[in-house]
């Protein structure tokens, strides 16, 4: 028996030149204009945090606990960072000859770290 095959028809294929223009986009309607876009503000570098450490009478220290405890009072939880900072942005608001009378009635203190054994 002999099959007979069918050879398959030839495809059809449209050349397209490489040239060819290209087709013409209808019109568009015109869309409304954008509203404005609001340009972003530049981003505010935050400072730079720096850490250290002080000694400190513990009269004085406690004063710390005190004005963190007027705070709780006022409905404002402040950390003893912020009551130092604030202190600081009041002594920096003084005339010189206020923040020297203010740091000669301190008690002076050793600087430095204790000795290891007196811990």
């Amino acid at each position: 028996m002999a099959s007979t095959r069918k050879s398959p028809a030839p495809k059809a294929t449209a050349k397209v030149s490489p040239k060819a223009a290209p087709e013409p986009v209808p019109a568009q309607e015109a869309a409304p204009p954008a509203p404005p876009v609001e340009a972003k503000p530049a981003k505010v570098k935050k400072p730079k945090l720096v850490r250290d450490s002080f000694t400190m009478p513990e009269t004085e220290y406690a004063l710390i606990a005190a004005i963190k405890q007027r705070c709780l009072d006022q409905g404002l939880a402040a950390r003893k960072s912020e009551v130092l900072r604030a202190a600081l942005a009041n002594l920096a608001r003084l005339g010189d000859k206020s923040v020297a009378t203010a740091i000669r009635r301190l008690e002076p203190v050793k600087t430095g770290r204790p000795a290891k054994g007196s811990r």
